[in-house]
């Protein structure tokens, strides 16, 4: 017999059981589950980048939990409950698909309307803008910026908050510029690092890499994958210097500069 979502709702409700449940479980609160959620959102990215679907099973599990841990606080603070969530995503998702669903409605049977795949994206990108306003108290002070979350990784909200400025018409045409930008950036942390003003270096350093983010869009790569890749790059090379030296009898703080450059060097012609 397999469990299905009913039992892990009712998992989660013995676990946060006042009289009989988990210690710990017992303890968590919204604020104190957000690193786990954070972490777990990571490991299915890891699971997905590796190709290594058996493992990914097991952390879209682990995901899945977070959503039913943060839906048992809702409901014991009087907030929302699962029902709520469920429901919520799915009028969201009826209501940004208009080409599926064209009246509204879940059940409607499939119909012949046909758009592209940028259709589509113009279409969710506008309708995203009404619930937007729909939500603003004040629409007069509303921003296209608003809901860019906070929490998300730099890189990301970079690209996401340049993405909604795109949109009302406040950017290049082309990369160009944005190159023209980056070099800019770079001449005026040259210039904070020579006046020793690490306030400044700080931000110039914040500047230039938001100048990246953008030619990364302009290019049409996401920042957020592509950093990390070359940060998947950097460790094999480095542990492959490290295997290197290691078979020889020597280790990395103790060798030369001009060795380890060597080793990198023959780390690229290795395909690594």
């Amino acid at each position: 017999m397999s469990y299905q979502l009913d039992d892990l709702l009712y998992l989660m409700r013995r676990l946060r059981d006042p009289e009989h449940g988990c210690p710990w479980d017992l303890e968590q609160s919204f604020d104190s589950i957000v690193p786990h959620t954070l972490e777990e959102a990571y490991e299915v990215a890891d699971a997905i980048a590796e190709k290594d679907f058996p493992q990914l099973t097991g952390e879209l599990g682990d995901l899945l939990f977070q959503v039913v841990y943060y839906a048992q606080l809702g409901q014991e603070a009087g907030h929302f409950a699962w029902v709520d969530v469920v429901d919520g995503i799915t009028r969201k998702l009826v209501r940004r698909h208009p080409h599926v669903f064209p009246d509204g409605n879940l059940r409607t049977p499939a119909g012949s309307i046909k758009l592209a795949s940028a259709q589509v994206k113009q279409r969710w990108e506008a309708i995203k803008a009404e619930e937007r306003a729909e939500k603003a108290e004040r629409p007069q002070q509303l921003s296209l910026l608003d809901d860019v979350p906070r929490a998300l990784p730099a890189l990301s909200r970079a690209q996401k908050l340049q993405k909604r400025a795109s949109q009302a018409g406040f950017d290049w045409s082309e990369a160009a510029p944005v190159i023209d930008k980056i070099a800019e950036e770079l001449a005026e942390v040259r210039e904070a690092i020579a006046a020793g003003d690490t306030r400044a270096v700080a931000e110039e350093m914040g500047d230039l890499l938001f100048a990246l983010v953008n030619l990364a869009r302009h290019l049409h790569v996401d920042a957020e994958t592509a950093l990390r890749q070359g940060n998947e790059k950097f460790e094999r090379r480095f542990r492959f210097i490290e295997q290197s030296l290691a078979e020889g009898g020597e280790s990395v703080p103790a060798a030369s500069l001009e060795r380890l450059d060597q080793l990198w060097e023959r780390a690229k012609a290795h395909g690594l």
